[in-house]
């Protein structure tokens, strides 16, 4: 079912929209959790089960390069499709759509190519410990493998999101971390597959979603009735994609080349910091993401109402994003400072090390009490990125990363791993103060598309 962000109340519009998005996220990160959980918790030792737990944490920030990638892609492609939707273009539409399909594919194929040649070279590079090099790489390169089901999974829900509806990626992902979490208890649980097992889970629930979105996806296209037809392939689409996509691939692999950096330093640590960075990690994921979810919501909702030109409903839709975002990060706020030492250990087996909950705990207690600073942040960037003001959008959060990867390396020789976790509120701090600045100067009317 799609949906037009260009009419009706913002904040109602916008509620409704995000509110499937809030939970496609959130099912997204649980399952990303239970890989982690899984494996840490079912292994034959509690000494077994931390390093487990580690491998997969060590290859984490290299998984999330190629996620970057693909977030890109579904960016871009989700900007340039909601704003020829908005418009009512719908040829033109179809035609940006087979463009992004095609590219996609492309880019899906040469980066397993590449990655699967460099899996462990990467793990080698980032100093990972010998007692968990075998199983991060195992895990890296089967995730390789389903590069393009990822790829293609991702613009397909990028697209339904554009065109106001998120319920079909909502339904997609529930099936899809369903499934994970059985096999995963199947593989790891049942066939004492470890580390192995919560893989090719991945890579099943994974490739099942990206064949069903792309069926759905032409069923829908189908559904629109143009009167001509349109291009598999336009060199026209692909320059405008290009404009939208490769801004946001550069600030998405940007951000996880950093993130990659900072596990360099983590894994220099030693297991027990690693297990317990990994575990804070897809907790403090979990909450931001589901944060994200609003402001992702007000990036088509934006893109929608710059294609009908309404740039009025623009300032409702972004004090109703935030004021969800902030309400939402409130809660995380509190959940976690109360309850962290729980949800570390939900992660890791009876009898392992109480410094694992320390780890994740103290890195907790750093980054959790700033959530509405960065709320702010996403909710001004999804206005610079729904626009297409995409240099005002990475300048953002380059400056943000910059300080986050520099205080990290320089408060890392001073604190260790504390001087690591306090990079993370004064890069948010800088990069949320810029995306203020942008959006009230009005970088994000500036050089509206052409439709």
């Amino acid at each position: 079912m799609t949906t037009d962000l260009t009419e009706g109340k913002p904040s109602k519009k916008l509620f409704w929209f995000s509110l499937p998005l809030l939970l496609s996220v959130a099912f997204q990160q649980l399952y990303q959790m239970a890989d982690s959980m899984i494996v840490g918790r079912f292994a034959a030792t509690p000494a077994a089960g931390e390093l487990a737990l580690a491998a997969v944490g060590a290859s984490y920030p290299i998984t999330q390069l190629f996620v970057a990638v693909a977030t890109g892609v579904n960016i871009g492609t989700s900007v340039l499709v909601s704003q020829l939707f908005g418009a009512k273009r719908y040829l033109r539409m179809k035609t940006a759509i087979s463009t992004a399909l095609l590219t996609t594919t492309v880019i899906a194929l040469l980066l397993t190519l590449i990655g699967t040649l460099a899996t462990g070279g990467i793990m080698r590079a980032l100093q990972t410990p010998d007692n968990i090099f075998v199983d991060g790489s195992l895990y890296l390169r089967v995730y390789v493998f389903g590069l393009l089901f990822l790829f293609i999974y991702n613009v397909c829900t990028g697209i339904f999101n554009a065109m106001g509806d998120s319920r079909t990626p909502l339904v997609l992902l529930i099936l899809s971390s369903v499934s994970n979490v059985i096999l995963d208890l199947v593989f790891v649980a049942v066939f004492q597959w470890g580390v192995a097992g919560v893989a090719w889970a991945t890579f099943i629930a994974q490739g099942c979603a990206g064949v069903l979105a792309f069926l759905l996806l032409l069923r829908r296209v189908r559904s629109f009735d143009t009167g001509g037809h349109f291009l598999l392939f336009s060199p026209e689409m692909l320059r405008r994609l290009t404009n939208y996509a490769i801004p946001s691939i550069a600030q998405q692999s940007f951000v996880s080349v950093g993130n990659v950096i900072i596990q360099y330093y983590v894994n220099l640590c030693g297991a027990t910091v690693i297990a317990g960075f990994s575990a804070a990690t897809k907790v403090n994921m979990f909450a931001l993401t589901c944060c994200m979810s609003f402001a992702s919501g007000l990036s088509s909702y934006v893109a929608q109402n710059i294609g009908a030109r309404k740039l009025d409903r623009i300032g409702p839709g972004l004090k109703a994003g935030a004021t969800f975002a902030i309400a939402l990060a409130v809660i995380f706020m509190a959940v976690y400072l109360l309850f962290a030492d729980f949800l570390i250990s939900l992660f890791i087996p009876a009898g392992t090390s109480s410094g694992v909950i320390d780890v994740g705990r103290q890195y907790l207690f750093v980054v959790t009490p700033f959530y509405i600073i960065v709320c702010i942040k996403f909710v001004c960037d999804s206005v610079l990125r729904g626009a297409g003001a995409m240099r005002p959008f990475m300048i953002t959060t380059f400056s943000d990363l910059i300080i986050r990867v520099v205080l990290s390396i320089v408060l890392f020789h001073v604190w260790r791993e504390l001087g690591i976790w306090l990079s993370w509120p004064i890069g948010w701090f800088l990069g949320s103060g810029l995306s203020v600045w942008f959006y009230k100067t009005g970088a994000w009317r500036k050089n509206l598309p052409v439709l």
